[in-house]
């Protein structure tokens, strides 16, 4: 049995379209089959609530491939940038390593360990004569985020690889219990779900964005001194935010009673960061049947299972870069053509919640879950290429949806969607918004 099925049990779609991202690794191979995942795991919930007979899946391979970049096509204006003008590889004594500063907390502490100002220029100089490990230590130490260029044979023999690599796809744990009767119809089978949403850049926002498809009502919370405009107009579709400080007091109690009012929980914060602000048995007394999915970069088990991180730092970390880098017969890391890992993981994350719907909705109990970027670029990295097909290199205007999305920047078109599910069409019933736009409340 394949890795996705043995995480949520067979999939059945087919898959029609054709093209692939150029790249060592099976990048629309990957999209495809997480779209179908999701798809597989709707239509069991359907058939599992009584809301008709299973129904037939598709996954477009192009717009698979497409979704796995930026969904939202700017009318007149342009997205922000994505990156930190720090952000990126450098060449140190021995090596190549990856600074990820897109945070400025995180820019701060690459800063503050090579005692240099914010100038690519100067940071490039200063870190020279570093040693990769000991850099990417220093920087990691400092509150920083950081990964070392390593190839798959050094990452499989790394205590944190050899950890990643015993772990599931997917940590499964289930306790006694029935979720509410939110509702759902066949053609919206999510409707009146509550999804509550303590995710950042990039996975977990794709998976509130596929709920929020199928008629979720997702209320995403970020602390009000948290920005990511390179993003934001492509992952809050269908969503309202709000803005909480958990580490306050008021805001905590306002947490806890929106966290009452909730069905599903996703959340990305490090191990033991979400438990040390609202423990566990805390989450558990105020939302006893609450299905919770959480994720994060480098995996669950073993030294690094605290670390921060991110798609391209995993990348470096796991080998795919090195690997790329043979492919293209490039003098630098070659990444993915897109972040493939991040979307990966956030469409496997809103599979798991649509799976644990199903076994709720069966009596099984409720479920929670539990991936990470780390464990998802395993999956990657075993996978191999369906098709090749044309190159994939971006969207036309034939693969973009006749809706006219207005958001706080402007008027936008979006990607039609990739996965059908006979009688359930995706589609979004709000625009993009912004951060702290809406009260901390649900509907």
């Amino acid at each position: 049995m394949d890795q996705v099925s043995a995480a949520f049990g067979p999939q059945a779609f087919d898959v029609q379209g054709r093209g692939a991202w150029p790249s060592r690794f099976a990048v629309t191979e990957l999209a495809t089959r997480c779209f179908g995942a999701v798809g597989s795991a709707l239509g069991a919930l359907i058939e599992a609530k009584g809301l008709g007979p299973r129904p037939a899946v598709m996954v477009d391979r192009r717009l698979a491939s497409l979704w796995y970049s930026w969904s939202i096509h700017p009318q007149g204006w342009q997205m922000p940038g994505a990156w930190d003008p720090i952000a990126g590889d450098y060449a140190a004594a021995d090596g190549w390593i990856r600074l990820h500063t897109n945070a400025p907390h995180h820019r701060d502490a690459a800063l503050s360990v090579l005692g240099c100002g914010a100038e690519r220029a100067k940071v490039a100089e200063a870190l020279r004569g570093w040693q990769i490990d000991a850099l990417e230590t220093a920087v990691v130490s400092a509150g920083g985020a950081a990964a070392a260029m390593r190839d798959r044979a050094a990452w499989l023999a790394h205590p944190q690889g050899a950890a990643v690599a015993a772990e599931p796809l997917v940590h499964w744990a289930t306790r006694a219990g029935a979720l509410r009767d939110y509702g759902g119809t066949r053609a919206r089978p999510l409707a009146g779900l509550r999804v509550l949403d303590l995710t950042r850049v990039l996975a977990g926002p794709m998976a509130t964005r596929t709920l929020a498809g199928y008629g979720a009502e997702v209320l995403r919370i970020d602390p009000p001194s948290w920005s990511e405009p390179g993003v934001v107009p492509d992952v809050t579709l269908g969503k309202t935010c709000a803005h909480l400080d958990l580490k306050q007091a008021a805001d905590r109690v306002r947490f806890e009673a929106l966290l009452e009012g909730a069905d599903v929980l996703v959340h990305g914060y490090r191990p033991g960061a979400l438990d040390a602000l609202v423990p566990p048995e805390r989450r558990m007394e105020l939302a006893p049947n609450l299905i919770e999915v959480s994720l994060c970069a480098y995996g669950w088990t073993g030294p690094w299972a605290g670390r921060r991180g991110f798609d391209s730092l995993v990348q470096m970390s796991c080998g795919i870069a090195k690997a790329g880098m043979g492919w293209a017969g490039a003098d630098k890391p070659h990444p993915l053509p897109v972040q493939a890992l991040d979307h990966a993981t956030g469409y496997l994350m809103a599979a798991a919640v649509l799976s644990a719907l199903a076994r709720a909705a069966r009596g099984e109990g409720v479920s929670s879950a539990r991936l990470s970027l780390a464990r998802t670029a395993e999956l990657h990295c075993a996978l191999e290429a369906a098709e090749e097909g044309p190159a994939i290199t971006g969207s036309a205007p034939d693969d973009l949806s006749d809706w006219q999305e207005q958001t706080p920047w402007g008027p936008a078109r979006r990607l039609k969607p990739a996965l059908s599910v006979e009688g359930a069409p995706m589609h979004w019933d709000s625009a993009a918004c912004d951060l702290g736009s809406s009260p901390a409340a649900w509907r």
